[in-house]
């Protein structure tokens, strides 16, 4: 039982190995950006604020304009990416602090989106908006933020 079990083991170590050895190539094709409505004038948010804004803890944008924060369902792959890629942090934590703003009174969860096509459309037509998407969603109607 226990040679059967350390098999086990060996062969999930060995086939996470090689699913993570294609990473960096697919990292830039599969990038999640920031994008926000094309009024919005700021061009480039550091990872902190970045954070601060998507776990609605800072509700403006760094020249003062009102942003609306729009995100995937948590079990979203999508969202799950971008939690842990762009904001490192995990899809839970996000939730959590969510829960704490809305429970306590002090705030209120970011508004939710089906699918990448509405967070595009939403981002689109909402002044001050900010979300995220793949690159293959990305067109004239949004704008990429880029993050330091």
């Amino acid at each position: 039982m226990a040679r059967l079990t350390a098999l086990a083991l060996a062969t999930l170590v060995l086939l996470t190995g090689l699913s993570l050895s294609g990473t960096p190539a697919r990292a830039q094709e599969d990038a999640v950006l920031l994008v926000a409505n094309p009024d919005v004038t700021t061009r480039r948010l550091t990872r902190d604020t970045t954070r601060a804004i998507f776990a609605m803890r800072q509700r403006t944008w760094p020249d003062g304009q009102a942003v609306r924060v729009f995100v995937l369902d948590n079990n979203h792959p999508v969202h799950a990416r971008f939690a842990k890629e762009q904001l490192s942090v995990y899809p839970h934590q996000l939730q959590l602090a969510w829960d704490r703003m809305v429970f306590s009174g002090t705030g209120q969860a970011p508004n939710r989106v089906r699918d990448q096509e509405e967070m595009r459309n939403r981002v689109a037509n909402t002044p001050g908006a900010l979300g995220y998407l793949e690159r293959e969603y990305l067109d004239d109607s949004v704008q990429v933020i880029s993050m330091d």
